[in-house]
């Protein structure tokens, strides 16, 4: 499917809860600096068994009440009984969240593989479940184009996918990749097996290449040859700046070609990169009206 209608597509910005007083200030300079772009939504990561809860809720209800966005919090299966969970899903309800991503999550630090907790949701399937059992939620699940590390192939990660739109997902979020043609082979590979939602690509502008390389190691994503090249030659951190942008807009635009109808961002709280690549793009800065109050 290729666009033609030249209607840029929308956005949406992951951020992740402070953990420090600083990192607070970090956090709202992302929100004040991004929200201005008009992002359909921006999300908050949630550690394994609710390690971040308090400062997951406290940057929500923040967000929610100054920049007035629309929040998704994050949810996972580790370490909380199907109750606990379930709890946390109110609590973003209370607080005037009605979209949530799900994810299994990853295995505790120290633990080899996921294990559910005895009285937990065993999967993203059965957490997605849940939620659409308990209602009033949009549920965004994780997708794999390279797929998950813990899969046996992509044709197996993509059955799981499907299980889990098909027990209430509305979309697909995905790891991020730097090669567009693994993301569209494995839309195609999506849509042959019945997952008819949408597949939205998961982009991360690189500002540190080294911190980024061993991330993507971590998450088992592929880092081309070329951009290992492009990197080395960059002498300077504006050079560095000047290239990031440039291969983050080039895939966002190659994408757009493609039918993508929504980018989500990986911003790290670290927003000016970001920032940039929209406005390459295209993306027009409005003025942001908040409420009063203070940082998150």
């Amino acid at each position: 499917m290729t666009r033609t209608d030249g209607a840029l597509p929308s956005l949406s910005f992951e951020f992740f809860p402070p953990h420090s007083p600083e990192a607070s200030l970090r956090l709202w300079r992302s929100v004040e600096r991004l929200a201005p772009l008009g992002p359909r939504f921006v999300s908050v990561t949630f550690g394994a068994g609710g390690t971040t809860r308090d400062r997951t809720n406290a940057a929500i209800q923040t967000i929610v009440e100054r920049a007035r966005l629309s929040v998704a919090g994050h949810l996972t299966c580790v370490g909380a009984s199907r109750a606990e969970t379930l709890a946390v899903a109110r609590g973003y309800a209370r607080m005037g969240v009605r979209r949530i991503v799900a994810l299994r999550g990853d295995p505790p630090k120290g633990a080899a593989r996921f294990e559910p907790h005895p009285e937990g949701f065993a999967s993203g399937a059965d957490l997605v479940a849940g939620l659409r059992q308990l209602g009033g939620f949009e549920i965004s699940v994780a997708a794999y184009p390279e797929k998950h590390p813990d899969a046996v192939d992509l044709a197996t990660d993509i059955d799981n996918l499907k299980r889990k739109i098909d027990a209430g997902a509305s979309n697909a979020i995905t790891q991020f990749f730097f090669e567009n043609e693994d993301f569209l082979r494995f839309r195609d590979a999506c849509a042959q097996a019945g997952i008819t939602a949408p597949i939205i690509p998961g982009i991360l502008p690189v500002e540190n290449f080294g911190r980024m390389t061993n991330f993507a190691a971590r998450c088992h994503a592929k880092v081309p040859e070329w951009m290992h090249k492009a990197f080395a030659r960059a002498d300077s951190p504006e050079t560095a700046h000047l290239l990031a942008v440039a291969i983050a807009s080039d895939q966002c635009d190659a994408l757009r070609a493609e039918g993508v109808e929504h980018l989500h961002f990986y911003t790290l709280n670290n927003p000016d990169l970001t920032y940039d690549v929209c406005r390459a793009l295209g993306y027009a800065a409005a003025p942001l009206a908040m409420a009063e109050g203070g940082a998150a």
